[in-house]
């Protein structure tokens, strides 16, 4: 596959202030992001400890509003959106017609009749088709391509967001709403994608720079980093958190990996529903598994071949070091057998030399993201 140049990439808004920051850029999902600044270790500690700001003006931010809104999200996606009310979010899965993970994603219900939608930034495009496919005519999906988003994640995040919007500290887990800075409209949710407390803050390109200095100089006093993609792939991968293209793939269903909860199976019919009905009535082909390796050298990633003994029984699909444990760990689908039994014996190959593990549920650490 060719390389895109920069100039193809998607850019976002806060890219002037990322050079200015000396970050490190790279290509992702088609955007041209910040990788890094002080480095992926620095920013993982701040984020564990203290708090990170993150740019992830990559994701998708798009409206479905109408009164057939409720509608079009029950036939597209897994879960059964009824039991949102507004002001709270839920996560959910959107599937092919043979139950394979097309996209996972958010959704926020904002009002009666609005509901924001946030997927990943590769499939933006065919979530935002795939909405306007579904919707009726009471139904519209606007796409805030040229929104920002902002995520304010760690133990202190809430000193700093609750000192642009005091408010903010009634906001529960999961929750969002409406907030402002200035005349302009900022859709603010206690969420995110680390695993520690935090809030992420959605706004127009207009003011979105203008957050990021506010948000900084409220940090100041707790010491909060900028933070880039690759800590946030640490962060995430220490919770366990799947990675779409890597973890949830269109040839393998939300059972698979583990996603049974996102999936209303008595809410009506929606894209894939038949496919998992037949699926749940059998034996599970392979299932999304943690791996914790035995040293801190043996670090696995993602398509390394997994064996039991001399059998292969599945490949890695996501892997790092965790600061926290001090050892390698992973995600990897693997065969039914005792490979799917907490502590089984395992070996990874990485890179020619067979690297033992064990088998673990995750959260791989144990965090609180209330």
């Amino acid at each position: 596959m060719r390389r895109m140049t920069d100039a193809e990439l998607r850019h976002s808004p806060l890219e002037d202030v990322h050079r200015r920051l000396g970050a490190k850029l790279g290509a992702f999902g088609g955007w041209l992001m910040p990788i890094e600044y002080a480095g992926t270790l620095s920013e993982h500690r701040a984020v564990r400890e203290r708090a990170g700001l993150f740019d992830l003006s990559h994701l998708g931010k798009v409206d479905v509003v109408g009164p057939s809104s409720l509608p079009t999200i029950q036939r597209l996606f897994t879960n059964d959106a009824r039991r949102v009310g507004v002001g709270t979010s839920q996560y959910h899965q959107m599937l092919n017609e043979r139950g394979g993970v097309e996209e996972d994603l958010f959704v926020y219900r904002l009002g009666e009749e609005r509901w924001f939608v946030v997927p990943n930034a590769a499939n933006k495009d065919r979530v935002v088709e795939a909405l306007r496919g579904a919707a009726a005519d009471e139904a519209a999906v606007i796409d805030h391509e040229d929104w920002g988003f902002l995520a304010v994640q760690g133990p202190r995040s809430q000193e700093i967001v609750t000192a642009l919007w005091q408010d903010a500290v009634e906001l529960p887990f999961r929750g969002c709403r409406i907030v402002h800075h200035g005349d302009a409209e900022v859709v603010l949710a206690r969420t995110g994608y680390t695993g520690e407390r935090g809030y992420e803050l959605f706004a127009s390109a207009s003011v979105v720079a203008e957050l990021w200095d506010a948000l900084t100089m409220a940090g100041a006093g707790v010491q909060m980093e900028p933070c880039g993609l690759g800590a946030r792939d640490v962060l995430r991968l220490e919770m366990g958190y799947p990675l779409y293209g890597q973890d949830l793939v269109p040839d393998r269903t939300p059972l698979e990996a583990g996603f049974g909860w996102a999936v209303s199976f008595d809410k009506g019919e929606f894209v894939g529903l038949d496919a998992l009905i037949e699926q749940r009535s059998g034996r599970l082909p392979s299932r999304l598994r943690g791996l914790v390796t035995r040293d801190r050298r043996s670090i696995p990633r993602a398509h390394q071949r997994v064996f039991a003994a001399d059998d292969e029984i599945g490949e890695v699909t996501s892997g790092t070091f965790s600061p926290l444990l001090g050892v390698g760990i992973a995600l990897a689908y693997l065969s039914p057998g005792d490979a799917f039994e907490p502590e089984a014996g395992v070996e990874i190959d990485i890179r020619g030399r067979r690297a033992s593990a064990r088998v673990v549920a995750t959260p791989f650490v144990e965090r609180s993201p209330r």
